[in-house]
């Protein structure tokens, strides 16, 4: 087949990567507006179950994946001055431009053409005309999608909160949270390391604090000066950093959900953020569109006629994100409604933030959850229980509004 994929992020690289590899006479190029080695964001996260199947998919660029890598297995959070830590599973984090030059070196040795700085502006420019198959991989704002978006039943909502997404030279060895109460409200920071020199920090707010502290009119240099002194005691004296390699200053936003009712028309087909996002707080972005690289290898593997294998892959993978769309939905409501546990004491209150996706948790008071939480780690029966209400209790609560 000819396939053009547009957009090289994660997603459309690697799974140029695997069609190459199922079929060496596959004819691949894959478009990215953007110059190479430039990208927006720090580090991205993702955990192990996602480096096994990218050994599967491609053993090559899941051991330099892996190698460019640093691990985590603590959470830290700073809640009210008070430090407290959760011992948690292994994390993994890896700077996303390092992670995309792997992706775009194994796709080269592998004979797909990567052509950067060619922007495809829609679905009826000529590169794509003798295509046996466009894949769209090109973000959110997906200019091919965005073309036919009544076919696809795109749908975006944004959310309430306000965020940006930071740099610090502070590297963080455990997956790291803040929480400072200022007189306009609660404003909060994840940070996580991705190499032996950065770190990512997500800074998120409600949007009156936000206007409140005045981060709606500020610089971006003051801005940032700002956020160092709300969290000096997270970030040990380093400095906040906005954009890396790019022209524009950081900006603050509204996350924006989106999904979309099908997934492909004729032989155009969407990937990763083009497909669907969840909110960034469950961390799954990068490693749902790597999924996405695999599912739709995988059918076009085991279907030779194009729409079925197409038809196969949405169903399925919309079948499989709807677990983590539900997490995600929960988390960023976790969030939207953070003054709710910030009553409690750090430790329960660090406890209840693991417990963000449970569709239970917005419908029982915080400190009498905490208490059952506790108790259906001892005792099956209240665990199961737990699990079988939580859902029903969710839906009952959504069929009242």
């Amino acid at each position: 087949m000819k396939l053009a994929i547009v957009g090289g992020g994660p997603a459309g690289l690697y799974l140029s990567i695997l069609l190459k590899r199922q079929d060496p006479g596959h004819d691949i190029t894959v478009y990215e507006r953007n110059p190479a080695g430039s990208t927006y964001g720090w580090g991205v996260t993702y955990w192990a179950g996602l480096l096994d199947k990218l050994r599967a998919g491609d053993p090559e660029s899941a051991a330099a994946v892996a190698k460019a890598s640093v691990t985590w297995t603590d959470g830290v959070a700073i809640v009210r001055d008070e430090r407290t830590v959760h011992r948690g599973d292994a994390g993994f984090g890896i700077g996303r431009r390092r992670m995309l030059a792997l992706l775009a070196d194994r796709a080269g040795e592998l004979g797909v053409r990567v052509e950067f700085e060619h922007q495809i502006p829609g679905a009826d420019a000529p590169e794509l005309a003798d295509a046996d198959l466009v894949v769209a991989a090109d973000g959110v704002n997906s200019a091919l999608r965005e073309a036919h978006a009544d076919h696809f039943g795109s749908e975006v909502v944004s959310g309430r909160n306000q965020y940006i997404w930071l740099g610090t030279t502070k590297v963080f060895d455990s997956f790291s949270f803040a929480f400072k109460e200022t007189e306009h409200g609660w404003i909060w920071c994840y940070a996580y390391g991705f190499s032996g020199e950065r770190s990512t920090c997500v800074v998120e707010c409600s949007p009156e604090t936000w206007t409140g502290l005045g981060l709606d009119t500020r610089g971006e240099a003051e801005g940032l000066r700002l956020l160092e002194k709300l969290f000096h005691d997270l970030l040990d004296g380093h400095e906040l950093i906005g954009r890396d390699r790019a022209e524009d200053a950081a900006q603050w936003l509204t996350f924006r959900t989106l999904t979309n009712r099908v997934w492909h028309r004729g032989n155009l087909v969407l990937l990763g953020d083009a497909a669907h996002t969840t909110h960034y707080s469950i961390g799954a972005g990068t490693t749902l569109a790597l999924e996405d690289a695999l599912a739709l290898a995988d059918a076009l593997r085991a279907h030779p006629d194009l729409d079925t294998a197409l038809t196969t892959y949405g169903k399925r993978r919309r079948a499989e994100l709807v677990s983590a769309q539900s997490a995600a939905r929960y988390s960023a409501q976790w969030y939207e409604n953070l003054p709710r546990y910030m009553r409690l004491e750090p430790a329960r209150m660090f406890a209840l933030l693991g417990q963000r996706h449970s569709p239970l948790l917005p419908h029982i008071p915080p400190q009498l959850y905490y208490r059952i939480d506790r108790a259906a780690e001892q005792l099956e029966p209240l665990r199961r229980l737990k699990r079988w209400l939580g859902p029903r209790v969710a839906r009952a609560a959504h069929g009242r509004r």
